[in-house]
């Protein structure tokens, strides 16, 4: 089996298996998202999903964010990680939104990367789930799951795997193949021990072919 059959096998495997894979993370609107993927970097979807309850009932829209003491904004969301630098980046956000785009979540890479917390990652997120736009967002999940699988090589960083895999995936699936990796990189392909023995895609992986050889 060559390389080329090798992804394929990979990607229908997903295709058959995950074919509606969609982000955990709970929202209604491109602001909501926004805020929710600035509150997950380094923190689980369960835990953000629990605390923007509370936080989109006192902070509905950008407008009523804006308007918020960063103490408040804090104390609404101390229990995820970092919560300091992240109430600083959720009000530096929602104000450049008002000042510079209307109030509006932008649908474009460069202007989102210009809201404070929002790096290349976070934008290719929303992007995808908010606009259902072909991006490919690189985390810590699909960063090691595309170099296990295979499907990437001697990738060094995010950027680099992100163009790795945009040339190998069909663009209308980019979207969707983010959540395949990320999905499978939460529940089996775990950082310290993979699942190797229930993974769907282990007789093309190249992790698991190097453990049994």
């Amino acid at each position: 089996m060559n390389r080329k059959q090798k992804h394929d096998s990979i990607l229908n495997w997903f295709r058959q298996n995950m074919p509606t894979a969609s982000t955990e993370l709970h929202y209604q609107n491109p602001y909501q998202l926004i805020v929710a993927v600035i509150l997950s970097a380094q923190c689980t979807d369960k835990r953000v999903n629990l605390v923007t309850v509370d936080f989109f009932a006192r902070y509905p829209d950008p407008k009523t964010l804006a308007k918020a003491e960063i103490q408040d904004i804090y104390e609404t969301i101390k229990s995820v990680s970092y919560p300091n630098n992240k109430a600083k980046h959720l009000l530096g956000m929602v104000r450049m939104l008002i000042a510079d785009f209307g109030g509006k979540v932008p649908d474009n890479i460069a202007d989102l990367q210009q809201l404070p917390g929002v790096g290349r990652k976070t934008a290719n997120v929303i992007l995808s789930v908010a606009f259902n736009k072909p991006a490919m967002a690189v985390d810590t999940h699909v960063f090691r799951v595309s170099a296990r699988l295979g499907l990437t090589s001697g990738a060094k960083n995010p950027a680099e795997t992100e163009r790795q895999l945009v040339s190998l995936i069909p663009e209308n699936e980019l979207s969707v193949a983010h959540h395949w990796l990320i999905l499978h990189g939460r529940y089996v392909c775990l950082a310290r021990k993979p699942k190797c023995e229930v993974c769907g895609v282990n007789k093309w992986c190249d992790y698991n072919s190097k453990k049994i050889k």
